[in-house]
């Protein structure tokens, strides 16, 4: 049986499918978060003001570690990490080694050599299960999962092209990268709420 919703549902038109190139194009730039999955475009409200205590000091720790080292460059969001040409992602810090500097334009054009994330209620899902396999399948060779809510940091490394637990990390622990040798975050200070 034919309703009158489902001959307006048919109507309705297919959401538009983006490539990075049409919406960089065609949208205005913007601070908001805005990722491109498989051509559809998400946009999400600014993130707390917590979570970007943590970004930041994040950022600090490893910059700081990166810089002293003369290692590559570290940013943070939002900057546009494309992948694909319908896939492309604003990680919350991004660290490019030396090697691959050749990715830094405008825009980052394939991936970084380790991402942070830090996971909100909002975006748990999307930074533990999508994120995760789109990172692993990319080559980010080192994913850090920053969680306030549970107090954890996890480091995903990867090997032979999927990603192994390096290491889960407690308040009072240091996290500690595979990557770059010698590289450890306090959890604590991470998640202090001053």
């Amino acid at each position: 049986m034919i309703t009158a919703r489902s001959r307006l549902a048919a109507r309705k038109p297919a959401p538009r499918r983006w490539t990075f190139a049409e919406l960089a194009a065609e949208l205005p730039e913007s601070n908001l978060p805005t990722e491109l999955w498989d051509g559809e475009l998400v946009m999400s409200p600014a993130p707390s003001f917590f979570h970007q205590e943590i970004v930041i000091r994040f950022f600090k720790v490893l910059d700081a570690f990166v810089s002293a080292g003369r290692l590559g460059k570290v940013t943070l969001a939002p900057v546009d990490m494309i992948l694909a040409p319908r896939r492309a992602v604003q990680p919350d810090v991004a660290f490019i080694s030396n090697e691959r500097r050749a990715i830094i334009g405008d825009r980052l054009s394939g991936a970084a050599d380790l991402v942070a994330e830090i996971i909100s209620p909002e975006s748990r899902r999307r930074d533990r299960f999508d994120k995760r396999d789109l990172y692993e399948q990319h080559g980010v060779k080192e994913y850090w999962l920053i969680d306030p809510e549970a107090s954890t940091v996890e480091v995903l490394h990867l090997v032979n092209g999927e990603y192994q637990l390096a290491g889960r990390w407690h308040p009072g622990e240091k996290a500690a990268s595979k990557l770059l040798p010698g590289f450890e975050v306090s959890v604590s200070e991470l998640f202090a709420r001053d």
